[in-house]
């Protein structure tokens, strides 16, 4: 039987209160820079580690967001964000562009690296070959039915996470350039 957790985006730290406090068993959250909801509050090194701190000593684990694609001029600076939020405590890295995965797996091991719904995974090949690459867990696309999510959790051993609500990316799941043109929401590409 697979383990069902209650995982709780947060944008600042009364929204971290929140959800700790009303039971979130995980949350999930940016820093100031590479993660695609530009617009929330979020976290900056200042004050990431006492958001680490506050939910660890809570039993509530924590996953930053750095799904963005990442230029070749912000990837030292992407990495080390990574290695700070490791540094702090943090429990995962929920990270979009497969080059940043790819580094942050083979330099911190013991770090589960989990492939944002920002990868477009929808299917049981994309699912294996993330579990091939060393992702811990995958986000599976927003658009998939409740039969296709479990045929992908009973064929496949790497955690399987879904969305359970959404906003305007769920008719694009992961492909949220879409929300920044309209809406300005999400980091701009350009």
């Amino acid at each position: 039987m697979k383990k069902i957790e209650l995982l709780s985006p947060v944008g600042d730290f009364e929204c971290l209160k929140a959800a700790v406090q009303n039971g979130a068993d995980s949350v999930y959250f940016g820093a100031a820079s590479f993660n695609a909801r530009t617009q929330a509050t979020n976290f900056d090194l200042s004050n990431l580690k006492e958001a680490i701190n506050y939910a660890n000593l809570r039993g509530v684990n924590t996953h930053l967001t750095l799904n963005t694609l990442i230029k070749n001029e912000e990837f030292e600076d992407a990495v080390i964000l990574a290695s700070k939020a490791y540094e702090f405590g943090i429990d995962a890295i929920i990270v979009q562009d497969l080059g940043l995965a790819q580094t942050l797996i083979a330099n911190f091991p013991d770090l589960p690296i989990h492939a944002s719904t920002q990868m477009t995974i929808h299917n049981l090949e994309g699912v294996l070959e993330a579990e091939k690459l060393g992702f811990k867990r995958v986000v599976l696309s927003r658009e998939l039915s409740l039969e296709e999510i479990t045929y992908i959790c009973s064929h496949s051993n790497v955690e399987i996470e879904t969305f359970i609500h959404g906003a305007l990316c769920i008719s694009y799941s992961g492909q949220c350039l879409f929300s920044s043109m309209v809406g300005g929401r999400s980091r701009k590409p350009w």
